[in-house]
């Protein structure tokens, strides 16, 4: 299946990306600003998982940020639109054989941590995804990755730290912290928010960990971003909308934007 798709994107485009960017929930304007070379619709690829959830366009676009190739999913693939983690795991691979090696995970999340704000930006240290399926489950196709990848380092303190520097010369003041994925659609409980403070997590979402699973398996070096667009359940003194979630992205996306445009450009 995969060669199919790979087959099908090279007799639309012979480019060959260095970076792999996947635009979370409100962030997709992005895309919209690079020097576009060429744009896939992912219902144009076959047997390919096709974006359903509210504000994502649902395509590859190639292009140039910084003088890098790059390939954005204007869109990514959610557990809570009915796919399974092997679907959501088929366009991190596919972006992997398509020729890049870094991939660049953005997502929008609810903050647990008491020091966190809305509007702030944290670079994800590490992920909790206890809560939901691995990608790897199944029969392994050595090809792509080890049976048991390791798991010590899945975002690269390399990038990490170009990051955080970029932001410190941008001066854009961003957060570090652990990333707990849910499956959704709802909103986390109270009681599950706790919970997750307690195990460790800074920040809590509904995308991401598996994406940066399949990305560690296939050879990425990974790295992510999450924007704070709410304060999570219990810990926000009122009812969580999705309304919420995309006006804070809509303020806070120039500053995300210039960071994510810099730091690509210093990867």
């Amino acid at each position: 299946m995969l060669k199919k798709q790979l087959d099908f994107i090279r007799s639309k485009t012979d480019f060959i990306p260095e970076i792999a960017v996947i635009l979370g929930s409100g962030l997709g304007a992005l895309a919209d600003e690079i020097e576009t070379q060429c744009i896939i619709d992912y219902k144009d690829i076959a047997d390919f998982p096709v974006s359903t959830a509210p504000g994502h366009k649902g395509r590859f676009v190639f292009g140039r940020i910084e003088n890098k190739n790059v390939v954005i999913m204007q869109g990514r693939i959610h557990l809570y639109e009915g796919y399974s983690p092997q679907q959501i795991a088929n366009p991190i691979r596919l972006m992997r054989l398509m020729g890049a090696e870094i991939l660049l995970l953005t997502n929008a999340a609810g903050g647990i941590n008491s020091d966190f704000h809305i509007g702030d930006l944290m670079v994800i240290d590490d992920h909790i995804s206890s809560f939901v399926e691995s990608p790897l489950v199944g029969k392994n196709d050595d090809e792509i990755g080890l049976r048991f990848p390791d798991m010590s380092e899945v975002y690269s303190k390399r990038l990490r730290d170009i990051i955080e520097r970029t932001a410190k010369e941008e001066g854009t003041e961003i957060k570090s912290g652990v990333y707990l994925q849910f499956r959704g659609p709802n909103f986390e409980t109270p009681a599950e928010i706790r919970m997750a403070k307690t195990i460790g997590a800074d920040a809590v979402g509904m995308s991401t960990a598996i994406e940066a699973q399949a990305a560690k398996h296939c050879g990425f070096e990974v790295c992510g971003i999450s924007v704070i667009t709410n304060l999570a359940c219990g810990i926000s003194k009122t009812p969580i909308t999705s309304e919420e979630v995309t006006e804070t992205a809509d303020r806070i996306a120039p500053i995300f934007k210039n960071l994510i445009k810099k730091s690509a450009g210093n990867f």
